[in-house]
């Protein structure tokens, strides 16, 4: 390994002036996708497709600025000159010539196709991977320090057999060992940064190794173990990026702390499509910060939970222990246990989750009311006949489901349950507690009693032993994705009500507004738009990144999912 001083050293003149291509062209691609971004933001107008489009374009030119400026640091780190003569040359992401110089104009003497080769290309893989004992035909590995767009020194590693530098320990397999003290030496800033220049052969099988769907990272401290998981995030999604753009990946930390701590290596590394979550932070709209005794998070680990919490959800399908009158078109009518049961016996059968197989029960239940109450006023008095028609019967049937009172009565017994209430409830009352774990010690029913003071609306209360079960919750209530689309779909409706009523006003003072109201050439609005193109005209619309998309939906499956200080996440 050689190293001169920057006067001294001639390969800085060589390598200063390819560091200013590669920055020239970092530039004029940077302009070329700003110049992109400006045009898009400029257009207006357009049916819901062109509109599409154009967000989707916004998106894409707003990530690759960010992916430029993020590699505008270190962006030429690393060159490979193989025994054939061929030069590889190293580099956050990879950078095409575009065959002009500095000026803008044509640079004949720009023959070189690839400028950079991004750090996770193949052909890159031999900056990490080759050592005097297997060389990967590589003759000279070159390393290049820069700052501020200036080349501030250069270290070469010759791997021909004979000239190999060896260790203290007499091996040879010490990769980028020049870049490695620098990095040691380097000053810290609180953040961690990433070590694209000095990763070694070990961590480069492990960051590119075969995509399996889960990769859990374990290790004492100090052994790279966070460094290697980013590492891989990023390499995943640059080798597999059709896939894993549309699914993502997820980063599982121990706390928050460290999130930020490691937060802006992908960044660096020109990749922005990646959630990085604890596990208290995974089921939407709860952020559980409080700390469970240890006993208690192993009680909550337990497999036994799964069926503790079914029977939670079966306890809220109840019978009423005495009739329950209600009154409807001013008669009395009763809501019993047989009622109640055969209305039960026909939502379970339809397999579905509590939530979604309510409106089967409330359907049965309006049905047999509806039937007992026709019988009532609808008999016979000389041979108690049943004189209303199946049509009278089913408008009863239909007058009783809009009816507020009957529907509370019904729903009672089988409520509309949220994940976060159902496990509030059980975990601070004793008695559920108790017929929800029958055969279980006293000392693990205790392990799961919290006070009702200790919980707050706001979530941050649960603790993260707490988020599987809500998670587990919200599968056997059937909580999710079907409530947010019945929320999208109400936002919708009032959304066009309002465009409906602004487009009425509009027509009623139509003959105020015009000189000569009986003019058919003149056109208002309420001529050229109707109510829903108004409506989708008001709607914001903002495209979700893959990252944010994600963080709101718990039914999202992830492409790929990293567990970092996985020994921190359980006892």
């Amino acid at each position: 390994m050689t190293a001169l001083s920057p006067d001294t050293d001639p390969r800085i003149s060589e390598e200063q002036e390819h560091l200013d291509r590669v920055y020239g062209r970092l530039d004029r691609m940077r302009q070329t996708t700003q110049r992109r971004l400006s045009s898009t933001l400029s257009e207006r107008g357009g049916t819901p497709q062109a509109l599409s489009e154009r967000e989707s374009y916004e998106r894409m030119y707003n990530e690759d600025l960010a992916k430029f400026d993020a590699a505008e640091h270190n962006l030429y780190f690393g060159r490979l000159d193989l025994d054939d003569g061929e030069i590889r040359r190293i580099g956050r992401i990879g950078v095409l010539d575009d065959g002009l110089g500095d000026d803008g104009t044509h640079d004949h003497t720009a023959t070189d196709a690839t400028l950079l080769l991004d750090w996770r290309a193949p052909l890159a893989r031999p900056f990490y991977l080759a050592t005097p004992a297997a060389p990967e035909e590589v003759a000279r590995r070159r390393h290049i320090r820069t700052r501020s767009r200036k080349v501030r020194g250069v270290s070469d590693e010759s791997l021909t057999a004979g000239d190999a530098l060896l260790d203290d320990f007499g091996h040879g397999d010490v990769v980028n060992e020049s870049a490695l003290v620098a990095a040691l030496n380097a000053a810290r800033t609180g953040e961690m940064t990433d070590i694209v220049e000095t990763i070694q052969r070990e961590q480069d099988l492990i960051i590119r190794s075969t995509h399996r769907g889960v990769t859990v990272i374990q290790g004492g401290p100090g052994t790279g173990k966070t460094a290697v998981a980013l590492h891989r995030a990023a390499y995943l999604l640059y080798t597999h990026r059709e896939i894993l753009s549309r699914s993502g990946i997820l980063i599982i930390g121990p706390n928050d702390d460290f999130l930020s701590y490691i937060g802006q290596v992908l960044p660096s590394l020109g990749e922005s499509g990646v959630l990085l979550s604890t596990i208290g932070d995974l089921f939407p709209g709860v952020r559980a910060r409080s700390e469970d005794r240890r006993v208690t998070t192993g009680v909550k680990g337990g497999l036994r939970m799964v069926d503790v919490l079914k029977r939670a959800v079966r306890a809220k399908q109840s019978l009423p222990s005495r009739p329950e009158p209600v009154d409807f078109d001013g008669y009395r009518v009763e809501i019993d246990s047989e009622l109640v049961k055969a209305a039960r016996a026909k939502a379970r059968s339809t397999r579905r989750a509590h939530n979604q197989s309510q409106n089967a029960f409330l359907k049965a239940g309006l049905a047999e009311l509806a039937r007992r109450h026709a019988s009532t006023i609808g008999s016979s008095l000389l041979d108690g006949s049943q004189l209303l028609s199946p049509a009278d019967i089913a408008d009863i049937r239909d007058d009783m489901s809009q009816d507020p009172d009957i529907r509370a009565a019904l729903l009672k017994f089988w409520p509309t349950l949220t994940p976060q209430d159902m496990l509030r409830e059980l975990l601070t009352d004793e008695r559920a507690i108790r017929r929800a774990t029958p055969g279980w010690s006293d000392d693990d029913r205790a392990a799961l009693l919290r006070e009702p003071r200790t919980f707050s609306i706001t979530g941050e209360d649960f603790s993260p032993a707490d988020v599987p079960l809500l998670d587990e919750l919200a599968e056997l209530i059937g909580y999710g994705t079907d409530d947010a689309e019945r929320a999208e779909r109400a936002r919708w409706r009032r959304q066009l009500a309002e465009a409906q009523d602004a487009l009425d006003i509009l027509t009623g003072s139509a003959p105020q507004d015009l000189e000569d109201e009986l003019d058919p050439e003149i056109l208002m609005a309420y001529d050229l738009i109707d109510a829903e193109q108004l409506a989708s005209r008001q709607t914001e619309t903002r495209r979700a990144t893959t990252a944010e998309r994600a963080y709101g939906d718990r039914t999202w499956t992830f492409g790929h999912v990293i567990v970092d200080e996985a020994q921190e996440l359980s006892p």
